[in-house]
């Protein structure tokens, strides 16, 4: 089997989904599935990961060629809502374009089951729901004391952490975050992940003035850590995961939190109904919910180890080989080619 595996506009995407599609290739690279990067309808499946202009043109020339298009659904017009400058104002015309650009497949894979109801709203194309799962490799070592310590010291942090990773955006819930850890003056809070809040970059310009206000006035006990390069750093030093996002397709970070056996309090939407509120996290609605579950998980450190303990335990089923193997399923069922 050969594949054409195409993220276009791959060295400008962070994030979540850029680590979706390098969990996709150490796929392909572990069952030894040839593969290109370019898009090429001259594969045995198109698979592809970001619906821009050039992914539509290959798309279209694989249906030509009678070439199999699979296509991941990462993104939908509502989760892109309240992530970057201007983009309420894009997600109006995204959601059509989004609609005709899925419709060009001939399979689609959505991450989850509410993503698969958001996406059936946009097109009638056959979906299959894999996880984008998590690569546990990628988290070797969090548990090195001595890692703790770097990075407990490093943002002047003192246990127990509630912490959140990933890009500051109002999105993942940033404005609740923050309002929460002005509620618990004595607890610390610390957000690992992307943040240019002083200007000059590229990431600065997508950063809107309102997320940079919101991080400015954040209380003491309040860190913004930007960008690390080694992700084991937030796992080692945090003991809380708060998810505070309004809308997520999956949530990564997510699935690497638990996996760890942090304790995750997430807010109560769709998107989280697989999740147990007292069993294997904690949900809430608003600051006032927030605040109470996590006063209760920093105060009573057996609740903390025993949510955490079953956190990990759900997550089994979302490790990259388990994913592989229903991904790579799918391109045989596609394709009628064996692996």
């Amino acid at each position: 089997m050969y594949v054409s595996h195409y993220f276009e506009w791959e060295r400008l995407i962070t994030g979540g989904h850029y680590q979706t599609v390098q969990n996709q290739r150490r796929i392909l690279d572990d069952n030894d599935v040839a593969y290109t990067t370019d898009p090429d309808p001259a594969a045995d499946l198109l698979h592809l990961n970001n619906m821009g202009p050039r992914s539509v043109v290959a798309a279209h020339r694989a249906r030509r060629q009678n070439t199999p298009v699979l296509v991941h659904t990462h993104q939908t017009a509502e989760d892109f809502e309240e992530s970057f400058t201007l983009s309420n104002v894009l997600a109006r015309p995204l959601r059509p374009y989004l609609e005709y650009a899925y419709g060009l497949a001939d399979h689609l894979v959505c991450p989850s089951e509410y993503n698969r109801r958001v996406i059936a709203e946009y097109t009638d194309v056959p979906k299959t729901v894999i996880s984008n799962g998590f690569d546990e490799r990628r988290l070797a070592g969090y548990d090195d004391p001595e890692l703790r310590a770097e990075y407990l010291d490093r943002y002047d942090l003192d246990p127990p952490v509630v912490f959140n990773f990933g890009h500051v955006i109002e999105r993942k819930g940033l404005s609740a975050f923050v309002e929460t850890a002005r509620r618990l003056p004595d607890v610390e809070f610390a957000w690992f992940g992307y943040l240019n809040p002083t200007g000059g970059t590229f990431d600065a310009v997508l950063t809107s003035r309102e997320t940079r206000q919101t991080v400015r006035e954040s209380p003491d006990n309040c860190t913004f850590t930007g960008y690390i390069e080694d992700p084991r750093g937030a796992f080692a030093a945090g003991d809380v995961f708060f998810f505070p996002t309004k809308n997520e397709n999956e949530g990564m970070a997510l699935l690497e939190a638990m996996s760890c056996g942090h304790p995750p309090v997430v807010r109560d939407i769709p998107t989280f109904e697989w999740l147990t509120d007292g069993e294997n996290c904690l949900k809430a609605d608003d600051v006032d919910g927030f605040v109470e579950a996590l006063e209760r998980l920093t105060d009573d450190p057996a609740l903390r180890d025993r949510v955490g303990e079953r956190a990990a335990t759900v997550t089994d089923d979302y490790r990259l080989d388990a994913v592989g193997e229903d991904l790579i399923a799918l391109y045989e069922e596609l394709t009628g080619v064996s692996v």
